[in-house]
């Protein structure tokens, strides 16, 4: 197994060195406060792996071209603005390491440039007259949206079932790795069956890689102290679901309790971890997790055996077992 993301990498580098300069040019504005933070934002950016999924579900499907490019650059400005936009409604400062758009700038000028990168997105794809990466980019967004709605409105009074979770993180995660990996097969290829199921791996995916949030949450694998951050926010994840379905009523009630009205003593949080650690909500969760995974590569094995598929495998691999 390859141990590295830039390995990972390798039948893609040299799009992803074109894409760099391709995004640069798709975030700059003549507007000279805009362009500064567009610069802070491109020197800050992430692992890339959104762009990653676009580059190889393409080559998967076909040979790269300029839709591949529009694609990747649609998804990266649509998904930073979904950051930037999600730090102002967390009351986040910090993100990778780095202040947050909103603690540099405050909360207006935050929600105005998640509200320039939309529109840079779409005019992108406008421009470029690529209507179905438009549409299937637009999809994404509506759903992060309603997943972000529907876990607000449960989480208000915990009563989130296991069915209800699963259509949170659908919604609210899964749905841009969709989103990136269909985009890559419709940048290539007219096959919408072939398109269909690229969209459907980039689902799968995309939750495994939440239930590996959850986890971590948790302490789980070698991420040290569990950070109970989940649980300060009063968000019921995929282990604590599970440890409550199993647990006797009055332990539920008491468990419930603790996360409605004592979520912000330590002691407290550190019970609810406990509790999950003993009525086995991790091992739980780590196998739906799998399962998810398995559906993912037997989706990924439909499609002809290369070096992009094996790379795509890879980054499956390093999504689900990555330690943080």
């Amino acid at each position: 197994m390859k141990n590295s993301l830039q390995a990972i990498k390798q039948p893609i580098e040299q799009e992803l060195d074109r894409f760099e300069q391709h995004f640069r040019e798709a975030m700059h504005s003549h507007v000279p406060l805009l362009d500064r933070i567009m610069y802070y934002i491109v020197r800050r950016k992430g692992k890339q792996v959104r762009p990653m999924f676009v580059f190889l579900s393409a080559k998967v499907c076909g040979e790269t071209s300029d839709a591949t490019y529009v694609a990747a650059s649609l998804v990266e400005l649509l998904h930073t603005a979904t950051l930037v936009h999600d730090d102002v409604v967390d009351d986040s400062y910090e993100r990778r390491g780095f202040f947050s758009i909103n603690a540099l700038w405050k909360n207006k000028v935050a929600v105005l440039v998640g509200d320039y990168l939309l529109a840079q997105g779409l005019l992108l794809a406008l421009k470029k007259k690529e209507f179905r990466l438009l549409e299937i980019l637009s999809d994404s967004v509506k759903a992060m949206s309603e997943g972000e709605l529907l876990q607000l409105e449960k989480a208000r009074g915990l009563d989130i079932s296991e069915g209800i979770y699963f259509d949170v993180i659908r919604q609210k995660t899964a749905s841009l790795i969709a989103a990136a990996c269909s985009a890559g097969a419709s940048s290539v290829s007219k096959d919408e069956d072939a398109i269909e199921r690229m969209r459907l791996f980039g689902e799968h995916i995309g939750i495994a890689f939440q239930i590996k949030d959850d986890l971590f949450d948790f302490g789980a694998g070698d991420v040290g102290k569990p950070l109970g951050i989940d649980i300060q926010e009063k968000k019921l994840t995929l282990p604590l679901i599970y440890a409550l379905r199993q647990a006797p009523k009055s332990d539920k009630r008491h468990i419930i309790s603790l996360v409605k009205n004592h979520h912000a003593n330590p002691e407290k949080v550190q019970e609810v971890i406990e509790f999950v650690h003993r009525s086995g909500g991790l091992d739980y969760a780590r196998d739906m997790m799998e399962q998810y995974s398995s559906m993912a590569f037997g989706i990924l094995h439909t499609f002809p055996e290369s070096e992009a598929r094996h790379a795509l495998e890879e980054l499956v691999l390093f999504v689900t077992q990555r330690n943080k």
